[in-house]
């Protein structure tokens, strides 16, 4: 059964609340909903390297691997601020990799409106496997 769009949203949130963003400030969350229904959460961790740093999307991504799950309908990403918060390149290309069609909700708690795209409006030309 899917979850409401508010309701992994509200996850996404929560998952936030666990974020490591001492360099940023910027505290992201995710939550990504399996086509099976199973949600797996992610939070941004950062690294005095930044290229060391995780991605909330990358951290759910792989939480969800790491249990068996290759197919994601939905991933709800959320941050601290006015504006939304879309993944980033890395992110859009992992997500492809494994669901290239997947919905991508996209929110700013100033105000707890969220935009959604589609994966493929987000990455037009991903990188071939």
């Amino acid at each position: 059964m899917s979850m409401t769009d508010k309701k992994l949203l509200e996850t996404a949130a929560e998952a936030m609340e666990n974020s490591y963003a001492p360099y940023s400030r910027a505290n992201v969350g995710a939550a990504l909903e399996c086509e099976d229904g199973t949600i797996f959460t992610g939070s941004l961790v950062e690294n005095k390297a930044s290229c060391n740093t995780v991605c909330a999307e990358t951290s759910a991504i792989c939480a969800a691997v790491s249990k068996g799950h290759r197919t994601f309908k939905r991933i709800a990403v959320i941050s601290e601020g006015s504006d939304y918060l879309y993944p980033c390149g890395t992110c859009r290309q992992i997500l492809s990799e494994f669901s290239p069609e997947i919905e991508v909700l996209c929110a700013r708690t100033s105000d707890g409106r969220f935009v959604s795209h589609s994966l493929t409006t987000l990455l037009p030309s991903p990188a071939k496997k």
